[in-house]
């Protein structure tokens, strides 16, 4: 009888219990940022420790730029070809190499006059039996050699009059824009071999040291942002459905008589563990929904990691 009494009295008072006093654990937190490295360079330097505070665009770590300065100032020598070579096909030919082609189109025009008085003599002079066949053949050949050259020297002025066609130009211009983007992507290269802070916050680790190299995408800086502290906890199913966002919280940490106010930012649509839809009335209340809540504090300084436990006061559960 007196077992039957003792079960109904903790039935009655897991019924009377405060949902609001309910707490959910979990640890104090502030966003974690991990640097990583864009090429296995060796690390020349390492200009802070861990515990500092820096500020964005702080330097943490630099690794060594020699491979990407090489690399900039070849295609930066490149894109200045390109620039020069589209610059002129812009412009056109210049009038000094017009020039140079009238000048040789008279040459090979003179030319041309010189040898067809050779081959008329020579037609003359067989006429009258007094040279060989040979003879003529040879002031023919040279006749149409310098023709050839003639009809040549004409074809390349009338090029240069012409001037360059668009699609060359649309060639050249295509490539100059190319080497320009090369650049560009060097320059970002060369700025990456200094690890920099994108936050204002605190470091917290770094792995590496000077002379190591690190593979490529590994972390050689690990900072914790400054700005919202949050406790991350596990949230009950029970609670889970009487929570929504913007709900009033009470943050304890052990060594603190007065907890810290707060307010639910996120929670989890799904369980951390087994679904939902495999388990029964009972187990369904085991499960667990990962949540976030916002320290509205603005105390500093406050210990990041360390366990807490989270109660939504004024919570009710039908």
């Amino acid at each position: 009888m007196k077992i039957v009494v003792l079960l109904l009295a903790s039935l009655v008072l897991l019924a009377c219990e405060d949902p609001g006093q309910i707490r959910s654990l979990g640890t104090l937190e502030r966003d974690r940022i991990q640097l990583v490295a864009d090429s296995n360079e060796p690390i020349t330097r390492v200009r802070v420790r861990e515990g500092d505070a820096v500020g964005v665009d702080d330097i943490l770590v630099q690794q060594d730029p020699t491979r990407a300065e090489i690399a900039l100032n070849k295609a930066r020598a490149d894109a200045a070809a390109a620039l020069s070579t589209l610059n002129e096909a812009e412009a056109g030919p210049r009038a000094e190499a017009i020039s140079q082609a009238r000048a040789r189109l008279r040459a090979a025009r003179s030319a041309t006059q010189t040898a067809r008085l050779e081959l008329d003599r020579e037609l003359q002079l067989i006429k009258r039996n007094l040279v060989s066949q040979n003879s003529l053949d040879l002031a023919q050949g040279k006749y149409d050699e310098a023709y050839a050259r003639q009809t040549e020297a004409r074809a390349a002025l009338d090029e240069l009059l012409a001037g360059t066609r668009s699609e060359e130009v649309d060639q050249v211009r295509a490539m100059h824009a190319a080497a320009v983007a090369n650049v560009e992507d060097l320059e970002v290269a060369l700025a990456r071999t200094q690890v920099r802070a994108p936050v204002d916050g605190t470091v917290e680790v770094l792995p590496f040291k000077v002379g190591e190299r690190p593979q490529v995408g590994s972390a050689v800086a690990v900072l914790l942002a400054d700005g919202r502290t949050y406790a991350r906890v596990h949230v009950s199913e029970p609670l889970r459905a009487a929570l929504a966002v913007g709900a009033t919280a009470e943050i304890w940490l052990d060594g603190r008589a007065t907890p810290l106010a707060g307010s639910l930012r996120w929670i989890a649509a799904e369980a951390s563990f087994t679904p939902y839809f495999a388990l029964n009335q009972h187990d369904r209340s085991r499960l667990s929904y990962v949540a976030e809540v916002d320290v509205l504090d603005a105390e500093k300084n406050l210990p990041v990691g360390v366990p807490v436990e989270v109660s939504f006061p004024g919570l009710v559960i039908d």
